[in-house]
């Protein structure tokens, strides 16, 4: 399982550790595809099961149900400003027929 955490992703992922005191717990990222194709997204710190895959990225622990493996492969998370003062975490992924690469 190959996934990218932006270093702006990794540093506030880290800043909602310290926050909700959840130092040590890994970042588990589910992902569920909807009728219409396109992937729906959710993430919490939690601890890891038996089954879960694991990848560490940027300092980060990240684990993901077999369920959603497939669909993440190849994923980047971003944390990026969207508006002016509004930032949001973002999920670039080329399994999403919505995905529009970035430009280079």
């Amino acid at each position: 399982m190959n996934i990218t955490v932006t270093e702006a992703a990794a540093k506030q992922i880290g800043e909602a550790a310290k926050q909700g005191d959840m130092q040590g717990m890994a970042l588990r990222i589910a992902a569920k595809r909807k009728q219409d194709g396109s992937i729906d997204y959710a993430m919490g710190f939690d601890a890891a099961k038996q089954d879960d895959g694991r990848v560490e990225v940027s300092g980060i622990d990240i684990v993901v149900a077999p369920t959603s493996s497939e669909l993440v492969d190849g994923m980047t998370l971003d944390f990026v400003e969207l508006e002016s003062g509004a930032t949001e975490f973002i999920f670039l992924n080329p399994n999403d027929p919505h995905y529009i690469p970035p430009k280079p």
